[in-house]
């Protein structure tokens, strides 16, 4: 989301958000078919994130 704002890449900030977010949609991004100018991969990444969450919790507390 930080590409939609002017941001100058060269943050602290900004470098340390890319070098804790990109492990995870790097691979993602990999194996999505381009969108055109929207990247989707945050999208899945959170997705993926959601359903791995809600696996180990039916894991860990079963009903």
């Amino acid at each position: 989301m930080l590409s939609w704002f002017p941001v100058d890449q060269s943050s602290t900030l900004y470098q340390m958000l890319h070098r804790v977010t990109e492990p995870i949609i790097e691979p993602i991004r990999r194996y999505m078919p381009s969108t055109g100018m929207i990247d989707m991969s945050p999208l899945m990444a959170i997705l993926a994130l959601l359903i791995m969450q809600m696996m180990v919790g039916m894991l860990v507390a079963p009903e």
